[in-house]
């Protein structure tokens, strides 16, 4: 018999706040995330919002960087590192698990993915050299923006000598990370590891890039709380977000032997290319369809069994549609009681760390009872009518499996399963 793999801390940096409760409590109600641009001008660019974290100084739950590193060290690492390190403190506390005393140090590994690293950095130090010369920069630069950073920053502060890696994988890094972990785990590699993502590459550049691609929405520059709109018909784009979400994952004999209580089992994980294009789906969303039932396969179990999918969905005409099409493929006939969402309508698109986030909001609703909505679904998408969309706020049912979806630019598609701990 298969050991399973069971989550037993979780840690939350995002738009709609620092930590599980906060953010869980305004994600299931349907709040925003998303606002006018305040970390650099916006002024000349096409799409002008995002899904920033909120500073502690505008919310009681928003971000001080002060709480987890001295100023000195806040200047020598960026952004993404520092969200990293504070959502991996809260799920290392809320799993019980102390440095040198709950596990072997050189069993407890870290993956955590990015997307593209410390891309403020690296964009402020290109400005640097140019305009003042290469003596002026920091022997800290290269340190704090390459994209491993996050975990060997996590790995250092907390004695982790195990497996240790960071997924680039675009949009899908943060659950590979996650699929990365538990194959670790059940290979008996590791006995511990503490997985997710991490993101922070608000910045002029990488909005510029994104908006000559045209993958951003345009149309509600006026109007951020209704901009990402994920099955809605009228979806214009992706709105970038940022933040950090990390599990910690365990065999379940070393949680059992040390008391750790399983909050989910990671029972499926599937990962898959289209080998299709650089930056779209194929129509028909079929690699992301292989991915889902290899997730499925791998968790032994049927679609039938799903009872809940939150799904990739970004608020992109094509990729949504892509999706839904590899949905209605995959369970196509369950009528409405299967439940469909997307967490990127309140909090943007988290890019490298999104499946890691959406991966808690799935954890939390197994331990809840709650399924969380989407927001702005005014006018839903044709394809989304087979499933039973969560409009506005979410929704009681307890579900035994919960699927999430990881999709990204290269045609990486990733997919997990992530099921009730107590009733599986």
């Amino acid at each position: 018999m298969i050991e399973r793999i069971v989550v037993t801390g979780i840690g939350v940096v995002s738009p709609l706040g620092v930590g599980v409760d906060r953010f869980w409590d305004r994600l299931k109600n349907g709040e925003n995330g998303i606002r006018a641009i305040t970390q650099f001008e916006a002024g000349d660019l096409a799409c002008r919002i995002a899904g920033e974290v909120p500073d502690i100084s505008e919310d009681p739950a928003g971000f001080d960087p002060d709480r987890y590193l001295e100023p000195k060290d806040q200047k020598r690492s960026d952004r993404f590192i520092h969200f990293a390190l504070a959502a991996a403190e809260e799920a290392l506390e809320q799993a019980a698990w102390r440095q040198g005393t709950d596990s072997d140090p050189a069993r407890a590994g870290t993956i955590i993915a990015s997307g593209v690293g410390g891309f403020p950095a690296m964009t402020a130090g290109t400005r640097l050299v140019d305009e003042m010369g290469p003596r002026r920069v920091s022997p800290f630069l290269v340190p704090s923006f390459l994209a491993n950073l996050a975990s060997g920053q996590v790995s250092i502060r907390h004695g982790l000598k195990g497996p240790l890696g960071a997924p680039v994988t675009a949009c899908a890094a943060g659950l590979q990370a996650i699929g990365d972990a538990v194959r670790y785990l059940r290979s008996g590699e590791a006995d511990l590891m503490v997985a997710g993502g991490a993101e922070a590459c608000l910045d002029r550049v990488s909005y510029a890039g994104f908006c000559a691609a045209r993958a951003m929405s345009t149309k509600f520059n006026e109007d951020p709380a209704h901009a990402s709109r994920p099955f809605d018909r009228d979806r214009d784009g992706f709105v970038m977000g940022e933040g950090a979400g990390i599990l910690v994952l365990e065999t379940e004999s070393h949680a059992r032997a040390r008391g750790a209580k399983p909050l989910a089992v990671v029972s499926g994980y599937g990962t898959t290319a289209d080998a299709h294009h650089v930056t779209a789906s194929p129509e028909n969303g079929e690699g992301g369809l292989r991915a889902m039932q290899l997730a499925l396969k791998s968790a032994g179990l049927a679609p039938k069994d799903i009872g809940y999918v939150n799904a990739h969905s970004t608020s992109t005409p094509v990729g949504d549609a892509a999706e839904l099409a590899a949905l209605n493929t995959l369970f196509g006939g369950r009528g409405k009681d299967l439940a469909l969402s997307s967490s990127k309508s309140m909090t943007g698109h988290l890019l490298g760390a999104a499946g890691a986030v959406e991966a808690i909001a799935c954890v939390m609703a197994l331990q809840t009872g709650m399924l969380p909505p989407s927001r702005n679904l005014l006018i839903p998408d044709p394809l989304a009518a087979e499933f039973e969309l969560i409009p506005d706020v979410g929704i009681e049912r307890h579900v035994d499996h919960v699927l999430s979806n990881g999709f990204g630019f290269g045609g990486v598609n990733a997919s997990a399963v992530f099921s009730n701990a107590d009733r599986t």
